[in-house]
């Protein structure tokens, strides 16, 4: 029953013959097959005498055969009577979005209990077609079940349903992972009683009517079906019905005095256009989205690869579960969505907009008072040699991310490749691994994550090891090799096999259009706005991962596309172009994201930012418990704060590890917000209790290790520079605080051991005319043997950053 597209079906038979000749078959066999289940069940209930296993067995399956004839003819039966007893003066209306409801409620056990992921896409709440509920009803469980019967476990069905209101279209589908249709048969399976040669030679029982059915229905009720290959690898059947709205719900007209058009719909663009409705209910607010999916959390993709997600749809959800879609959007905040229609061009002196949607290819043309320019980022694809092979992929949107889940629950990626050690590929990399791949990270530059110091990064990348990714620095991929499918991934270094790649070099703004409609660009390469979020266009202004930004820091223009600085400059954007005054003062680049266990976070300047910049800088890197030390729920938290040596002030902070380092870095984006010193960070009232933090905070506890730096209780040393000591082997004594139990499990290389509590009385084995550096595990101790020495008059004595727990460099087990 796998089949596809045709307008002649039926060898010539239209769709009225085709429905007579359903119902006299129908009719016909409705009798016998009954009568014949009836006498199985008795011999099977044994109630004409006993049966051996062979017999119940052989019997069980002739049941199993004739149930499915009678479920035949029960739909045939149905389609018939829902078909020719329509108002004869025009078919009934039906909302088809609350009959899919219905089937995935019904479908979704039945899929578990087969080890099949059934999942339901929609842009709509509630959208009518022509057609009576029991035959629309019967064509889509035709559609599911032949997916299920063709779709092995382990396998998806997605049913897919979205509503273009400008080409007032609905379009639903439904894809599978199953065995697909040929492309050449893809017109013949839609002939009665035919099947594909794949479906002949299964075990899947059919006679070949479903689709034919299917498209006698759709194509009486004046919709078009086509049959296709999936994205889930299977195939995919389509079908399209002309939108109808119910006499009783016709909008009233609405006059509109103040037109807001929004080219964008994923993040910055639903802000603008909510935020507008509630300043100005009365607004004509259009959204104009090049996509399928509006408002959707694209941070959260790694989420729903990994499975901690279940489905995409609460990506694009409000936080008490309604789906952000095209409903929602016209029927609570009174905003007309135009999705899968993309804005061509921008007329500003006629203050007209023309776009062409997608589907249709039709143009028009669409007036603005005030415009916004929300069309984000595209991710960047180099032209490396073979990029166009397949299961590569950029994960830049929700297509992506199922083509990437689809691979994974397949088992068809084994081993996966990720260019470019950027946030997005460093928070898929625990999803890939937890679905059993072998994972390498390749990175052109000499350390992943640029958002850190290389120091910090490099204690990411060892967790990563110890997570069995392997990590490569300083390596460029030269180019893709496979046979239609990427096998390998050539590098500078050696060739990496590879079943999928993952490209995770960043993203540029898209600002294309804005560059036709010559405003102007900042230097960055982004749209260029004032703290209003205006452009150079008065009447047009840009907010999310298109425009460029202001370092609240430096005053410097920046590049910073992340989602939340798309919501604060469109709610900006909106009060602004709505007459208010509100200005958005810029970015720290504040991030987080999760590496497996480790949470890693940044804002403000990084050492080596901070120092290209001119300042000249004081460090303090402190690994501590990230709560009182005796609670069970304690985590490690690595952390390094960067201030002004001449002002005090805060100029950045790091966060790495296992602990909760997120609220330490909020902390840190605070001070450096509003100019605050080490010394005003040290005494802040921050909450104390022992399930959430130590009684000094971590952030309390490295403003007061820099505050000792600064007032000259402490020399530091970084670990960077003592193991630049070792390799150039200078003499120089290499002092270890810690316990001798401590010692003997791991230890630094060329370290000599003397306890802190023994320090006073060995003092005698210290060289007093050679520069001693001193550590422990966290380097507090150090910093007290450190005080020790001093006051017995070592001069040349120093403290090793962040102690052993922050040392990035080889250990001696």
């Amino acid at each position: 029953m796998r089949n596809s597209a045709n307008s002649n079906i039926g060898a010539g038979k239209n769709q009225s013959e085709i429905l007579e000749f359903a119902s006299l078959i129908a009719h016909q066999l409705q009798s016998p097959i009954g009568t014949v289940s009836t006498i199985l069940n008795t011999l099977v209930s044994e109630a004409a005498g006993p049966l051996t296993s062979k017999q119940k067995d052989l019997l069980a399956r002739a049941n199993a055969r004739c149930e499915e004839g009678v479920s035949t003819v029960r739909r045939m039966l149905a389609i018939v009577s829902a078909m020719t007893s329509r108002d004869k003066a025009g078919l009934s209306h039906t909302d088809i979005a609350a009959i899919v409801r219905k089937a995935k409620a019904r479908y979704e056990e039945k899929a578990l209990q087969l080890n099949v992921t059934f999942t339901v896409e929609t842009n709509v709440d509630s959208v009518y077609v022509k057609g009576s509920e029991p035959a629309l009803a019967e064509v889509l469980n035709a559609l599911v079940d032949n997916a299920l019967k063709y779709t092995s476990g382990n396998g998806r069905i997605r049913v897919t349903l979205f509503g273009n209101s400008y080409e007032q279209i609905v379009h639903l589908s439904v894809a599978d992972s199953g065995v697909g249709i040929p492309e050449g048969l893809r017109e013949k399976v839609f002939e009665p009683f035919y099947r594909t040669p794949a479906a002949r030679d299964s075990s899947r029982t059919g006679i070949g009517l479903g689709l034919s059915f299917v498209k006698a229905v759709i194509e009486e009720l004046g919709g078009t079906v086509q049959a296709g290959k999936a994205d889930l690898g299977g195939a995919e059947i389509m079908l399209k019905l002309p939108m109808v709205e119910r006499a009783s719900e016709k909008p009233a007209e609405k006059a509109a005095a103040f037109k807001v058009i929004i080219i964008g719909g994923v993040a910055a663009g639903p802000k603008v256009a909510s935020k507008v409705i509630r300043l100005l209910p009365e607004a004509d607010v259009t959204v104009i989205e090049k996509g399928e999916f509006l408002s959707y959390a694209g941070c959260g993709l790694p989420y729903y690869i990994s499975g901690v997600v279940k489905n995409h749809a609460e990506l694009m959800s409000t936080p008490m579960g309604a789906l952000r879609d095209l409903v929602f959007f016209q029927k609570v905040k009174n905003v007309r969505v135009l999705s899968r229609t993309e804005a061509v061009e921008i007329d500003r002196t006629a203050k007209e907009v023309r776009i062409r949607d997608l589907s249709s290819g039709v143009e028009s043309n669409l007036n603005y008072d005030k415009l916004v320019l929300a069309t984000g980022a595209s991710p960047i694809r180099p032209s490396i040699p073979g990029n166009d092979l397949s299961n590569i992929f950029c994960l830049h949107g929700v297509r992506d991310a199922e083509g990437i889940r689809a691979a994974l629950l397949a088992g068809k990626a084994r081993d996966v490749v990720i260019v470019g050690g950027g946030l997005i590929g460093m928070e898929t990399t625990e999803a890939l691994v937890s679905s059993g791949c072998r994972v390498t990270i390749v990175e052109m530059l000499p350390h992943t994550l640029r958002i850190l110091d290389p120091e910090m990064a490099k204690l990411v990348e060892l967790h990563l090891e110890s997570k069995g990714v392997k990590v490569l620095i300083n390596t460029k991929v030269e180019s893709f090799q496979g046979d239609g499918r990427v096998q390998t991934v050539v590098t500078d270094k050696g060739a990496i096999p590879a079943d999928m790649v993952i490209m995770g070099i960043g993203v540029r703004p898209n600002v294309a259009l804005a560059q036709r409609a010559a405003l102007e660009l900042g230097e960055t390469g982004a749209i260029k706005v004032d703290e209003h979020m205006c452009t150079s266009d008065p009447d047009i202004y840009a907010a999310g991962d298109c425009v460029e930004s202001r370092d609240i820091l430096t005053g410097r223009s920046c590049y910073v596309p992340l989602g939340s600085t798309a919501n604060k400059q469109g709610r900006a954007a909106a009060v602004n172009l709505c007459g208010g005054n509100d200005a958005f003062p810029g970015v720290l680049e504040s991030t987080a994201c999760k590496v497996f266990d480790y949470c890693v976070a940044r804002t403000g300047l990084t050492e080596s930012a901070a120092k290209k910049l001119g300042y000249k800088v004081t460090t303090a890197l402190v690994p501590a418990p990230d709560r009182a030390s005796y609670m069970p729920t304690v985590k490690l938290l690595m952390l390094k704060i960067i201030v002004d040596s001449d002002t005090r002030r805060f100029l950045g902070a790091q966060a790495v590890g296992p602990g909760d380092g997120d609220k330490r870095i909020d902390i840190a984006a605070t001070a450096i917000t509003g100019s605050m010193t080490v010394d005003k960070v040290a005494n802040l009232d921050l909450c104390y209790a022992p399930p959430y933090s130590p009684a000094m905070d971590n952030i309390i506890t490295a403003a007061n290790v820099a505050r000792n730096k600064l007032d000259g209780y402490m020399v530091g040393v970084s670990a960077e520079e003592v193991h630049k000591m070792l390799a150039e082997k200078k003499d120089f004594f290499f002092l270890d605080a810690r316990t001798v139990g401590e010692h003997e499990q791991v230890r630094l290389p060329g370290a000599t051991l003397i306890p802190l509590a023994s320090l006073r009385g060995r003092l005698d084995e210290i060289p007093r005319d050679k520069e001693i550096v001193a550590f422990c595990q966290i380097s507090l101790r150090g910093y007290e043997a450190a005080l020790v020495l001093k006051a017995a008059g070592f001069n040349d004595v120093r403290v090793l950053d962040g102690g052993m727990a922050m040392w990035p460099y080889e250990k001696i087990q």
